[in-house]
């Protein structure tokens, strides 16, 4: 399907990555967005009914979703079948604690160590190996974009989020890890998202649950965490994750970097030259809620420069809130074109 061929609300709809679970009957967000919950594990006919009212452009799977391989494929293969302009599907899958596959019981994976782990090997190939290996078996399973590699510096002790996740403090050397695990997933077929830009490893709280913030200003962030953003991008990575920290001392205020334009259009597309995908990190993370409503959210995000709205935690509020933007003229519908070209781009191999 062409762009000129879509509705507004199949448009709008490509901008989202939701959970297949946020498509259920009679789903609460609060249950939707609890990771320990029962998930979803194959397509109800409620889903398709749903799904044609409300369409997203991918579906992001969690622990909760696996239980095998045979379930899996099949699960992926009735995602990316549910519509004519194919959804992508998404995965954490990072290595090490990060590892939806990598970690469940019931997948006889290989198991990759944290990035941390790898860099303390002095060998940027471990690191290749890692997203060839990681790559491989994602593939198999019908995933087509892995959330990785980490590209944060992990410059704070603090940090109770970052950690073991990045290949350490030096923004020199955690470049080049960064491109050879890009390289791998590459070489194994899988798209690679850089996160979490513009950078979460010098901070001392966690987005999951709250307000964080960098203390950098421009020049500190182009001097340290730019530099594997610059080479993850040089290496074509396809999507970049923002961060929903603050960034004070460049915005001037205490909004999460995921909703700021001057972060996302100026800074990285202006100024860093980056036309990939950008999407937000879980937008039903405490840092964005205990701020904006899901709809507020999502417009906010767009008015960025956002192409994709990862997981809101009320996913038919959003979708609702974004079209009565367009329909009203706060959100131009040039605006969404402009990221749902860069999705198709993404979609059709371009």
């Amino acid at each position: 399907m062409k762009l000129q061929d879509m509705t507004l609300r199949e448009k709008v709809g490509q901008l989202f990555v939701v959970q297949p679970d946020a498509l259920e009957e009679q789903m609460e967000a609060a249950r939707l967005n609890d990771m320990t919950a029962e998930g979803t594990h194959a397509i109800s006919s409620m889903i398709r009914e749903r799904y044609a009212q409300y369409p997203c452009g991918g579906f992001v799977l969690f622990r909760k979703n696996l239980v095998n391989d045979e379930q899996v494929e099949q699960l992926t293969h009735d995602l990316h079948h549910i519509s004519e302009i194919r959804p992508l599907i998404y995965t954490d899958e990072e290595g090490g604690r990060v590892a939806r596959f990598g970690n469940h019981p019931s997948f006889d994976t290989p198991k990759v160590p944290s990035m941390k782990a790898i860099l303390d090997t002095g060998d940027p190939e471990k690191a290749y190996e890692a997203g060839r290996t990681i790559g491989t078996y994602l593939k198999k399973y019908g995933i087509d974009v892995d959330f990785a590699p980490v590209a944060d510096v992990n410059t704070n002790a603090q940090n109770p989020v970052i950690g073991d996740r990045a290949f350490g403090s030096d923004p020199e050397t955690a470049a080049v890890y960064v491109v050879r695990y890009l390289d791998g997933l590459h070489d194994a077929g899988m798209m690679g998202c850089l996160k979490h830009f513009p950078g979460h490893g010098d901070t001392a709280n966690d987005t999951h649950t709250g307000y964080a913030q960098t203390e950098k200003n421009w020049e500190q962030l182009l001097n340290c965490e730019m530099i594997p953003f610059r080479a993850g991008i040089g290496a074509g990575a396809e999507f970049i994750m923002t961060a929903h920290i603050a960034a004070p001392h460049v915005t001037g205020s205490r909004e999460p970097c995921t909703v700021s334009r001057l972060v996302l259009t100026d800074k990285l597309r202006h100024e860093i030259g980056y036309d990939g995908l950008i999407i937000t990190d879980a937008l039903a993370m405490g840092a964005i809620t205990q701020n904006y409503s899901s709809a507020e959210a999502c417009i906010a995000c767009i008015k960025a420069g956002v192409d994709i709205l990862l997981m809101p935690y009320n996913y038919f509020e959003a979708s609702d809130g974004v079209m009565k933007a367009v329909e009203s003229g706060e959100i131009s519908e040039a605006r969404i074109d402009e990221s749902v070209r860069r999705i198709l781009r993404v979609k059709m191999g371009e």
